[in-house]
């Protein structure tokens, strides 16, 4: 048997964090430490590179313009943790961060452990703008140093529950993986199912690490739901698809952004239909204000876009942009100037309101045809 050699990104551990220059700074440049915290192992550490990627580019194409700050020509660093999509690992790292200098955080992806960093990097004064923890609490919290730039789960909620309820069933059955991402966007989705007309037949959790849902989806088959929506990541969501097939569930299945991935096709194998649906919060990506960022991201990457990394762009990008209207890079000079930042990012206008989300934010209904998803008009 040939062992197959593990690509270099997924070897990072806690104890380990990748820091990244673009070519080798000079004295005469000033060397700017920019953040990046997400899942780069474990189960969904596709994601947390597809945002790490998008940070990345960004920052590359930005030094590419030989971009000066202040009278100072500006060197990049990247530097890259890992939080395994820990709450607790989130933590650690985010000081680590925090102690490493950085003058603005990226990240973190999940719901879960950004709300307990972000009170890490508002007491230390560093700007973090998430591009894909959609809980509304992130930005409830009243931090001044805390911004997205993907909309929250209030929005893709109520999309998701009124479009089951008057598109696919009024009957439907809710499953959530007990995170903050996953039980704060069911509990908006029982509030749109509901105020669509809809009853919520069965409300039922599982983890985040788990594999196996016979016993979750034994009680479901028995409420016999027209639609059963699963709020979690497609680690979970793919392979709960699969076993409701095999159990004989014939519902309509949906799931969120965190399940609308190509990852989740290929986890669902043959169970994929169109009776499957999903939503993101965004644009499509055939629909992004940037029309070449696609071809970017595979030309530099060689990979296509998984969901989150025009979004991290946009996320570094304000970043930068604040940097440069402030004609500063330090945090507390930029801020003011991260709060007023207006531009056409990749996955659309970039400003945020007096909370920190974004403004304007869309969301995005999937159904799958033709071995893909496709957005719905």
């Amino acid at each position: 048997m040939i062992k197959k050699k593990t690509p270099a990104w997924m070897a990072l551990t806690l104890g380990a964090s990748l820091s990244l220059g673009f070519g080798q700074a000079t004295a005469q440049e000033q060397v700017v430490k920019i953040g990046h915290v997400g899942p780069l192992t474990g189960n969904i550490a596709h994601l947390g590179k597809d945002n790490e990627n998008g940070v990345r580019l960004a920052l590359e194409e930005y030094q590419a313009k030989g971009l000066s700050i202040g009278g100072k020509k500006i060197k990049f660093e990247l530097v890259a943790e890992d939080d395994q999509a820990d709450p607790k690992t989130g933590n650690i790292v985010a000081q680590r961060l925090v102690d490493a200098g950085v003058k603005g955080v990226v990240g973190h992806l999940n719901s879960g452990t950004s709300i307990p960093a972000s009170r890490i990097y508002n007491d230390a004064g560093i700007p973090m703008v998430s591009p894909s923890s959609t809980n509304p609490k992130l930005t409830q919290q009243g931090f001044a140093y805390i911004f997205r730039t993907m909309t929250n789960d209030i929005q893709q909620g109520s999309v998701l529950g009124k479009y089951a309820t008057t598109k696919l069933g009024k009957k439907v059955s809710i499953i959530d993986d007990r995170t903050a991402y996953g039980q704060g966007l069911a509990d908006e989705v029982e509030k749109g199912v509901k105020a669509s007309g809809g009853t919520v037949s069965a409300r039922e959790f599982t983890t985040n690490q788990s594999t196996d849902f016979m016993a979750i989806l034994t009680k479901v088959k028995m409420q016999n739901p027209d639609v059963v929506i699963y709020t979690g990541m497609d680690a979970q969501g793919g392979p709960m698809l699969k076993q409701m097939r095999a159990l004989g569930i014939g519902a309509k299945f949906m799931t969120g952004d965190g399940g609308c991935t190509l990852d989740f096709i290929k986890l669902a194998g043959d169970a994929m239909s169109d009776k499957a649906f999903c939503s993101q919060a965004g644009l499509p990506l055939d629909q992004l204000a940037d029309k070449t960022f696609r071809d970017r991201y595979k030309k530099r990457f060689g990979i296509e876009v998984q969901v989150y990394a025009p979004y991290a762009y946009d996320a570094a990008s304000a970043i930068v942009e604040a940097m440069k209207a402030a004609g500063s890079v330090e945090p507390a000079k930029y801020l003011p100037a991260l709060k007023k930042v207006a531009f056409k990012g990749a996955g659309g206008d970039v400003a945020f309101d007096d909370k920190g989300d974004v403004k304007g934010g869309a969301v995005t209904v999937y159904q799958f045809k033709g071995g893909q998803w496709e957005s719905l008009k």
